[in-house]
C-alpha cells in the first residue's frame, strides 16, 4: 500500500504520490545448477497476478491496524487508484560466487540482473549482496519483497549467522504507484527513472528455520519527492521438504 506523506489531508494531493494498494498472488518457478566450479546461478521466472484500487482492500487492512496501533489513519483515499486487474511477469538470474575454503568464517558474493514486464511494473534490475559471518549457506541470500526477490532456502545442520549488505538499481519503464491506472483517468506523478535500493541486515538460521532483519533505504521514485524512503523488514522463513 502506497499513501503520500501528509496522510491527514482530505484533498487531492497533486504534488505528492497517489493512494494506492496492490493485493496480488505470486507464483515462482527456480532453476539452479552449478555453473563452474565456485559459482551456481539460480534462474527465477515469477508471475504475480492480482488487483490494484478498492478491491485490494488496502484502506481497510491499513485502518485496520493504524486503528489497533492508536495512530491517525489516511483521510484521503477516496483518492486512491482505480480497480485495474494487475500482472507482472519477471525474470531474474543470480550468481553465487562462493569461498574455495571451508573455514568456520568466509564472505561470499551474489550478483542478479533481470526484469519485469507488466501493467503494474515494467523494469530492468541489476545489482550485488554480499554476505560474510558463520558457517554461510550455499544459498542465494535473503528474500526480497520484489518480483523474483525469493530464493531457495537451504536447510543447515549447522548455527548460521552473518551480516549482509546489498544493492539492486533499476531503470523503470512503468510503475502503476505512479504513473496511475492504464486504462481510465487516476492520479499521477512523474516518476524518476532510476532507482536503487540499498539493503543491510544480519541473518541466524537453524536447521529448518531462518530468521533474517533487513533494513532498506530507497533513493527517490518520483519527481519533488522530499526524502529517500527508509523502511525494515523482519522474516522467518521455514522449510518443509516435499520429498
Amino acid at each position: 500500500m502506497y499513501t503520500p506523506k501528509d496522510i491527514s489531508r482530505s484533498d487531492l494531493i497533486t504534488d505528492d504520490r497517489p493512494y494506492a494498494g496492490w493485493s496480488y498472488a505470486g507464483f515462482a518457478y527456480h532453476r539452479k545448477s552449478e555453473f563452474i566450479e565456485h559459482l551456481d546461478f539460480l534462474d527465477s521466472v515469477e508471475i504475480q497476478m492480482g488487483i490494484v484500487g478498492p478491491q485490494s482492500y488496502a484502506e481497510e487492512a491499513q485502518t485496520l491496524v493504524h486503528e489497533l496501533r492508536s495512530i491517525d489513519t489516511a483521510k484521503g483515499w477516496d483518492h486512491q487508484l482505480k480497480n485495474e486487474p494487475g500482472l507482472v511477469v519477471a525474470f531474474e538470474r543470480k550468481w553465487l560466487f562462493y569461498p574455495t575454503s571451508t573455514s568456520l568464517l568466509s564472505m561470499d558474493a551474489i550478483g542478479h540482473a533481470g526484469g519485469a514486464l507488466g501493467n503494474v511494473a515494467t523494469y530492468l534490475n541489476t545489482g550485488l549482496e554480499v554476505r560474510y559471518g558463520l558457517n554461510l549457506p550455499r544459498s542465494f541470500g535473503v528474500s526480497l519483497i520484489r518480483p523474483a526477490g525469493s530464493t531457495l532456502f537451504t536447510p543447515s545442520k549447522k548455527p548460521v549467522l552473518y551480516l549482509f549488505g546489498a544493492v539492486n538499481g533499476k531503470y523503470v519503464l512503468r510503475d502503476i504507484f505512479l504513473d496511475g491506472n492504464t486504462f481510465t483517468d487516476s492520479h499521477s506523478i512523474d516518476k524518476e527513472d532510476l532507482v536503487a535500493d540499498f539493503a543491510a541486515g544480519i541473518t541466524f538460521g537453524y536447521r529448518n528455520l531462518m530468521l533474517t532483519y533487513t533494513n532498506v533505504t530507497r533513493t527517490k521514485e518520483f519527481v519533488g519527492q522530499d526524502d529517500s524512503h527508509n523502511f525494515g523488514s523482519l522474516t522467518l522463513s521455514f522449510f518443509y521438504p516435499l520429498w
